[in-house]
């Protein structure tokens, strides 16, 4: 490209377009080249000579992803005396601000939009650490149980972060009445 090159140019268009979809197409098949151009904002990478049914998949790909993140998806999410700020990545107990790492709030965050539905472990993990996940239940375990201690009232039992054995966690929602009651369950 005359005047710039191309990972400068997708480090200015995800600037300003931070929305916006970016395949990047180059002869350039070198990982570190690869590194650089997804580092700077490029959702994939596609090196010449392509295949037309490939480039179409991928496009199509960054497609879904980005009709996902612009679903009208509540910016304020509430269950009982939590208020979670999704836009301000924020969450308020009893309206007092309670810290939670990058982590616990994503797993917070995708736990409450699953309201009253069991969330599984896999897709917990694929969602929240990456798609090289699945197995790893101690990393999930942990988490539940410090982001525990921040929202629930009694850890030991908790109202909001129910344990589905052998299945994931489900958010529980007592001022819901579609959302199912929490149960006694082994822990």
């Amino acid at each position: 490209m005359p005047g710039i090159g191309g990972v400068e140019a997708c480090r200015e268009i995800r600037a300003h377009m931070p929305k916006t979809g970016i395949v990047m197409v180059t002869v350039q098949d070198g990982e570190s080249e690869m590194v650089k151009a997804l580092e700077a904002g490029a959702d994939d990478y596609i090196t010449k000579p392509i295949r037309f049914g490939e480039l179409v998949a991928r496009l199509r790909a960054v497609l879904r992803r980005l009709n996902v993140d612009d679903a009208s998806e509540p910016t304020l999410l509430q269950a009982g005396d939590l208020e979670l700020d999704i836009s301000r990545r924020v969450l308020y107990r009893q309206g007092e601000i309670v810290h939670l790492t990058p982590t616990e709030f994503e797993l917070l965050a995708l736990l409450m939009r699953n309201q009253g539905a069991p969330v599984t472990h896999t897709k917990l993990l694929r969602s929240i650490w990456g798609p090289e996940y699945g197995t790893e239940l101690d990393y999930l375990r942990s988490f539940a149980k410090t982001l525990r201690k921040k929202v629930e009232e009694d850890p030991a039992k908790p109202k909001y972060i129910v344990t589905e054995p052998w299945v994931g966690y489900r958010f529980c929602n007592s001022l819901d009445a579609s959302s199912v009651e929490p149960r006694d369950v082994l822990q």
